[in-house]
């Protein structure tokens, strides 16, 4: 069985980061161990959460796995709470990865063109040399424009994109997955091959709305396809099609949620597709 580690945070209540990248990573048969970055009560689209900085514990934990002489097939990080943390769990990348370990780099900050409360004007910055260690980078269009000082647009063409693929290409990380994607009416992934420029869409259905945490939906998916062994192709079309499904079931629920979509009620859809 593969292993991995994901770093991010635990949003007690949300259906987003640590919460929902357990049981799918799980779920899909890959073992994962957690270093958790922070503990919230809820996720940040909620009033008054609270919010507690684990920093001190996460290169302890790493310490005391490295010591063990535990072994990771891959890394995953998602939401990180500071530009200071950002530098530890580098470190702590650094200390855990193999020849042989798979990066992938969830730079979960922004949306809608604006970045989450309590991130400042360095964080992009920060988070954009975290990108550059990645095998594999998991941006929205937002968090693209945020780390590359693009102007966000919500109308835009294919030169836009292909330029905002190349800027990121040049943090230096392998492969650029590209989230949230609308060219000519149709809605999807772009995946970018930094060496050779390829470039490959997935296009799936645009349903009414939107909700919080689907982008840890995905990218969870995403490395738990990944360390499956299927191919980037595959792995972007199976976890759109999952985070579609997420959506799609909570919309059509007799009482729809609001802050998070009931990824649980389609798990069954999920495990179907890899058999």
């Amino acid at each position: 069985m593969k292993r991995i580690v994901t770093i991010q945070d635990i949003s007690c209540l949300g259906k987003c980061s640590l919460t929902v990248a357990l049981p799918i990573i799980s779920a899909m048969g890959v073992e994962a161990a957690i270093i958790p970055t922070a503990v919230l009560s809820t996720h940040t689209m909620f009033k008054n959460f609270t919010f507690k900085d684990l920093d001190d514990q996460i290169v302890p934990i790493a310490n005391h796995w490295k010591n063990e002489n535990l072994k990771f097939d891959g890394i995953y990080t998602g939401y990180l709470a500071s530009s200071e943390q950002i530098k530890t769990v580098m470190g702590v990348i650094d200390m855990l990865k193999g020849d042989n370990t798979l990066v992938v780099v969830d730079p979960a900050m922004a949306d809608n063109g604006k970045l989450y409360p309590a991130f400042d004007d360095a964080f992009p910055k920060a988070m954009a040399k975290l990108c550059g260690t990645a095998d594999i980078v998991l941006p929205n269009i937002t968090e693209a424009c945020f780390m590359t000082d693009t102007e966000y647009k919500e109308d835009y063409d294919a030169d836009y994109i292909n330029a905002l693929l190349k800027k990121l290409a040049a943090f230096g990380c392998k492969k650029v997955v590209l989230k949230g994607v609308n060219l000519d009416g149709k809605y999807g992934v772009l995946s970018y091959d930094c060496e050779s420029g390829e470039i490959k869409s997935y296009f799936h259905e645009k349903l009414s709305r939107s909700f919080h945490g689907t982008g840890d939906i995905f990218a969870s998916t995403f490395v738990g396809a990944v360390m499956r062994g299927m191919d980037m192709e595959e792995s972007v079309k199976l976890a759109a099609d999952y985070t579609v499904e997420c959506i799609r079931k909570t919309i059509d629920s007799e009482t729809p949620n609001w802050y998070g979509v009931d990824f649980e009620a389609v798990m069954g859809f999920l495990v179907n597709r890899l058999k």
